[in-house]
């Protein structure tokens, strides 16, 4: 048995030969804490649909994935994450979550308890979540830009570049870049870090119009409107016409390992669509891509085309293994960590039976 998100998966962690779960019908939860400053959601809830509410109220969360149409449930589950060198992931932000397990009976967890760190990011390998409660913080507003012909000797630079705004995002192919910086202030650095100002609003892929893009040039606007690269009111990008991988690596080997991949560089463009880079800040659980490290992440869009993409994604994932790197949950990787033992444990006295076990958990497990 596997519960499903918003299906924007490009692996098999929510296949099975079972039954799928579907969380449609389920109530639109938000009870939002303002003396505590959190709000408790159902499983099916969108970051799109909880965004604005917030706000409403004076709160934001701390940080967006990308995209606002995906689940928060889901999103939490496999690791996603936005950008922002002091900022962690999005399941960092849970601190009590719900859900039924194999049993059928209900299981609530906070901060407080043993099991916490190994049940938030789970890849649906305890059961189904039907709630969490996220931290929050109070409303802000952002500016968000866009700069061109950023330089691969600027690489140098990472740390202070990557440190320049809220959330920051380069863009590239290995041969271009661009930088997506968000900020709470107005930039006034006409030659930013050698690149030149956007003249009009832009897509992260350079021959996409950019109206599915949240506002640009310098514009503020409220966090939930800036954060993420993509509006809530377009369809996603891609409309799966993509595939996608994301290893997370330690933020101290960061230009080491970008040099590598621009050293290849020539081999992965046949395949790639573009690739983005970002920070994030370590959190402690046990199944996080960041668990206890500070990481960039370099995440690939690549062409839909698996025999032809798997080849590079092999080259890419050799390139980077001297730094140690974790994959994203839910996008593609062929080469698996070690699973924690205590989260294999958790599973067992949780699962005995393995009922929501399936190939992608069973590989992750060891079994």
């Amino acid at each position: 048995m596997r519960a499903l998100g918003s299906g924007h998966s490009f692996n098999h962690v929510a296949d099975t030969t079972g039954d799928l779960v579907v969380l449609d019908r389920m109530p639109d939860l938000v009870e939002i804490d303002g003396a505590a400053a959190t709000v408790r959601v159902g499983a099916r809830m969108t970051y799109a649909r909880l965004a604005p509410l917030l706000h409403e109220a004076g709160f934001a969360l701390a940080n967006m994935a990308s995209l606002p149409h995906i689940s928060v449930a889901g999103s939490v589950a496999t690791g996603t994450h936005g950008s922002g060198p002091a900022i962690p992931g999005l399941a960092a932000a849970v601190s009590g979550i719900d859900l039924v397990t194999a049993d059928g009976s209900t299981l609530s967890l906070t901060r407080e308890d043993a099991d916490f760190a190994g049940a938030v990011v789970a890849v649906g390998a305890l059961g189904v979540v039907t709630s969490l409660t996220l931290d929050l913080v109070p409303a802000f507003d952002l500016r968000q830009y866009v700069r061109v012909g950023l330089s691969a000797d600027a690489l140098g630079e990472f740390e202070a570049i990557m440190s320049s705004g809220y959330s920051v995002s380069l863009f590239t192919d290995f041969r271009d870049t661009r930088v997506w910086l968000k900020r709470a202030d107005e930039l006034t650095d006409p030659g930013w870090y050698g690149t030149t100002p956007a003249e009009a609003p832009q897509h992260p892929l350079p021959d996409m119009p950019a109206d599915s893009c949240t506002a640009q040039l310098g514009v503020p606007g409220p966090w939930y409107e800036r954060l993420p690269h993509f509006r809530a009111d377009f369809p996603p990008s891609g409309a799966g016409d993509e595939l996608q991988s994301e290893l997370l690596l330690p933020r101290e080997h960061a230009v080491k390992a970008l040099r590598e991949l621009w050293a290849i560089g020539d081999r992965i463009r046949p395949v790639l669509q573009i690739s983005e880079i970002r920070t994030v800040a370590a959190d402690d659980l046990w199944l996080s891509p960041f668990r206890g490290r500070d990481s960039v992440a370099v995440h690939f869009t690549w062409v839909k085309d698996v025999a032809a993409v798997l080849p590079v994604l092999d080259l890419v994932e050799r390139t980077l293994a001297p730094f140690d790197p974790r994959p994203h949950w839910g996008k593609l990787f062929t080469r698996w960590p070690e699973c924690p033992d205590d989260f294999r444990a958790l599973v067992r006295r949780l699962d005995p039976a393995g009922k929501f076990g399936g190939e992608f958990t069973r590989v992750l497990l060891g079994e």
